[in-house]
């Protein structure tokens, strides 16, 4: 039926199935109140979330991070601070606050304060600020890229500077390493132990004067041949030819599937 309106609306509510079922259900027993409209009246902990407007504090945590890349002449220092919110409660949280670069190079002073200005504003945003690190890492140099320690590639510096981001978040735990399952681990182990095998039967049956070279070692402390190249996945110097097919002993990427 028509319901005529005399006064303005100021908002509207719209009642849904669950709302009449609420209504519906009958309270408790003995005059107590129901479980929902209890439950709703528990005193709720107050949990801070990164935002825009949180003030910095006199002191934050930070950690410094060293590039020494052949791009530049005098090595990179990497500062991240940190915020801690909610400290000393079940919901204390470590978020980015604040990045800084320091160098004596100042061909590239320029785009350095303007990428940290960005970068900083960005954390003090708040919310998911993962996604620079992909962004980042994404940047590739016209010029080429670079090895880093370890034979790992890095497209540009901007590159490695994203890699650094992606190292503290996971630190602070922002990001987390996916998971190889149980094959995954078997299958790249019996590879290395296929290769290290391969390698010394040829050493065996061909002995030459071996001349020393750099093994390159990835952060986790394992090596690889010095003849492997980049695993375009993992960005690792660790493909390796085996059966006339390419695979990286790092991530158990093969290029035979």
């Amino acid at each position: 039926m028509a319901v005529k309106i005399d006064q303005k609306i100021k908002g509207y509510n719209v009642v849904t199935p669950e709302d009449k079922a609420r209504d519906a259900a009958p309270a408790q027993s003995g005059g107590s109140i129901s479980r929902e409209k209890a439950e709703a009246e528990l005193p709720m902990a107050d949990v801070i979330q990164m935002h825009e407007k949180i003030e910095r504090p006199e002191i934050l945590i930070g950690s410094t991070y060293k590039i020494k890349s052949p791009l530049v002449e005098h090595a990179m220092y990497v500062t991240i601070n940190d915020i801690v919110l909610n400290a000393g409660t079940e919901h204390e949280l470590r978020r980015p606050f604040e990045v800084f670069i320091n160098s004596k190079s100042m061909e590239h002073f320029q785009w350095i304060v303007a990428l940290t200005r960005i970068m900083s504003a960005v954390f003090r945003k708040g919310g998911d600020v993962t996604f620079l690190v992909d962004e980042m890492k994404a940047v590739f140099d016209p010029k080429g890229g670079y090895y880093k320690a370890g034979g790992v590639y890095m497209p540009s510096l901007v590159a490695e500077l994203g890699s650094i981001v992606e190292d503290h978040l996971k630190t602070i735990g922002m990001m987390h390493d996916p998971d190889m399952d149980e094959h995954q681990r078997a299958l790249i182990a019996e590879k290395r132990r296929a290769y290290e095998q391969g390698s010394k039967k040829n050493a065996d049956a061909h002995p030459v004067v071996v001349i020393e070279e750099d093994i390159a070692v990835t952060g986790e402390g394992t090596s690889f041949p010095p003849s492997a190249t980049m695993c375009h996945k993992c960005n690792n110097k660790s493909v390796v030819i085996m059966d006339g097919c390419a695979t990286c002993l790092n991530c158990g990427y093969s290029k035979c599937g």
